[in-house]
């Protein structure tokens, strides 16, 4: 074979397999990689309950004169019991010589948007006489049902304690603690022992 007959063929072989070759260099374009889609961020603190700054607001706004110091009161309980998924907001009547009786009623605001009525009254031990009104935020954890709400709730031993005028008091019971803030009762709203009756009705009795 001569030579130029020989370069002949060589070309026509490297034309035609070059469209081949530049074919397999890189994918088609229905081959291309989508790129994954964003991942949703979620806040598990507004998921679950309510946020330390929604809680200090609803309060603020619920005791009016003295919400200079409900911040201080809900961030002690936020450390100790974290975000709640209710709260009620109410007023009660107490009165003592030494043993005592409260009686309350208010709303259950659940996190969810459900709302509750809700009457509450029990015995007391205090260290002063007489009779005292006062405002009430109660701030309530676990509580998967609303209606489970009704029921006796013990105080819990050695959890009363004041922060800047502000009373705090622990009560639990099967798995769901309630938090009440209360102001203007003096020394009485931090002493509970017994315990605290809620109910969907008015009882005359507070036992």
């Amino acid at each position: 074979m001569s030579h130029w007959k020989a370069s002949l063929i060589c070309a026509v072989i490297v034309t035609m397999g070059a469209p081949a070759f530049a074919q397999s260099t890189g994918p088609s374009q229905d081959e291309q990689i989508s790129p994954p889609p964003p991942v949703e961020t979620v806040n598990p603190t507004n998921q679950n309950g309510f946020s330390e700054q929604e809680i200090i607001g609803a309060a603020e706004t619920f005791f009016g004169n003295v919400s200079g110091n409900v911040g201080q009161a809900v961030e002690h309980i936020f450390k100790d019991q974290g975000s709640p998924v209710g709260y009620i907001r109410g007023e009660e009547f107490a009165a003592a010589v030494g043993f005592g009786v409260r009686y309350g009623q208010g709303n259950l605001i659940m996190k969810d948007g459900q709302e509750r009525k809700i009457f509450w009254q029990g015995p007391s031990i205090g260290f002063d006489t007489g009779g005292n009104a006062s405002k009430v935020f109660t701030l309530v954890y676990n509580l998967q049902n609303p209606d489970g709400i009704y029921r006796r709730y013990p105080g819990v031993e050695g959890a009363a304690f004041f922060i800047a005028g502000i009373a705090v008091t622990y009560q639990r019971a099967e798995g769901v603690t309630l938090a009440p803030m209360r102001t203007g009762i003096g020394f009485r709203a931090g002493v509970n022992a017994g315990y605290t009756a809620y109910s969907k009705k008015r009882r005359p009795l507070p036992f």
